[in-house]
């Protein structure tokens, strides 16, 4: 196809695809997915190899959040079952960390409900971050904490945070559908302040809430402006309870063509596969390592993912393999210059959210309202998969051991 060696050459430059490339790439057919995926999988394959990073998520402060987001089992008054709890101490976290690490992660997320800190709370979590730093030689950490206020991602910079995350989940068009507790320009900001600090910024999307495709290039697009090293790539997870438990939009094909859009738009920050891939990808999983360099290990904040032994055989027998403690992650000129998944003129692939360090069912800013209305529907609905979703009952919060 045209349009491939078209996109493949352009992710090759780290050029900007027009809009109408990235909407076609939407529209593909399930014939021409194969050639879609081994597309991208040039593109991923020149700035990342065959490496998987692995990333672990800790829950530090889990439901009871003041916000409205439609996607969250945390979010303000849901009856979702979900484990409940106040902060973790800096040991507990630490101990939680601890098991990532030993799967296999080298960043690990530190998550926390609510609109945002206070200044109290960043001072919890530079103390969390120093426990886990002095234990864990070399690991990466990012916070997720909502949205941040003047001078917190300085502190938490000076706390050794490396990262900071905060999605930006959709299109600005549509995000007051989806919350209505904060704005897109909130989470626009606190990308900004995580940038301005030297934090590596964080910032993705959510798929599957009821969007169209225009929204998902709108929202990638928005990404590549604001130029995150990292976009995580989340699939609604409909928690029974939330606004959204209905919504079941995705199929395994369609999780593809999302993720193989993103690495054309974004061709040289890490992709990162978050919450919901078991749930949509299913057995198709091991072809999306094609697309997406990055992945969650184990558990999500409040739902169960596949088990970590599960993930370290599927990065195996797809032929990858586990990115070490002392490889870097991004190409040499992103680490170098901080900055340009895009072109000379644009450089650039970034926005966030507060929801989960990538994973979206919670974590910093949650929201409501009705999903929105695609234009025109991509994909056949798809079927109910609620036996795929479990309440996460292991790991932070609990006396039992994690996922890792």
């Amino acid at each position: 196809m045209d349009l491939l060696n078209t996109l493949v050459d352009k992710g090759l430059r780290r050029e900007l695809p027009t809009r109408e490339e990235a909407l076609a790439v939407l529209a593909t057919s399930d014939d021409d997915l194969l050639d879609v995926v081994a597309a991208a999988g040039k593109v991923r394959r020149h700035w990342f190899g065959r490496r998987v990073k692995l990333n672990y998520l800790v829950n530090l402060k889990s439901g009871l959040c003041p916000e409205d987001c439609s996607y969250c089992s945390q979010r303000l008054g849901a009856d979702t079952g979900i484990l409940k709890y106040t902060w973790l101490k800096p040991d507990q976290a630490s101990q939680a960390a601890a098991a990532g690490l030993a799967g296999g992660a080298k960043r690990v997320c530190l998550v926390a409900s609510g609109r945002g800190p206070t200044d109290r709370d960043v001072d919890r979590v530079a103390g969390t971050i120093k426990a886990i730093k002095e234990q864990n030689e070399g690991v990466e950490v990012c916070a997720c904490l909502g949205l941040l206020s003047d001078g917190q991602a300085e502190r938490l910079r000076e706390a050794g945070a490396d990262a900071y995350n905060h999605n930006l989940n959709t299109s600005e068009a549509t995000y007051g559908d989806i919350t209505t507790t904060h704005t897109y320009a909130d989470r626009v900001d606190t990308v900004n302040k995580a940038h301005a600090a030297g934090l590596s910024a964080c910032s993705g999307l959510i798929a599957g809430m009821g969007e169209s495709d225009e929204d998902l290039v709108d929202v990638v697009y928005s990404l590549r402006e604001l130029d995150p090293d990292s976009v995580p790539v989340n699939f609604l997870i409909p928690v029974e309870g939330t606004p959204l438990a209905k919504e079941w939009n995705l199929t395994p094909q369609r999780c593809l063509r999302i993720l193989a859009m993103v690495r054309f738009v974004c061709p040289d920050v890490e992709v990162r596969i978050a919450g919901g891939r078991e749930v949509h990808l299913r057995t198709m999983q091991p072809l999306a390592l094609n697309l997406a360099n990055s992945i969650f290990l184990g558990d999500y904040l409040t739902t169960e993912g596949q088990a970590g032994k599960a993930d370290l055989e599927m990065i195996a027998d797809a032929g990858f393999e586990v990115e070490g403690a002392g490889e870097v992650t991004l190409p040499e000129h992103r680490v170098s210059t901080g900055g340009g998944c895009g072109s000379h003129e644009s450089a650039g692939c970034g926005s966030h959210d507060s929801a989960g360090c990538g994973s979206h069912e919670g974590g910093g800013v949650c929201g409501t309202a009705v999903p929105a209305t695609p234009a025109t529907p991509a994909t056949p609905a798809n079927e109910a998969r609620t036996d795929l979703v479990a309440v996460r009952r292991r790991g932070a919060g609990t006396d039992l051991a994690p996922n890792a």
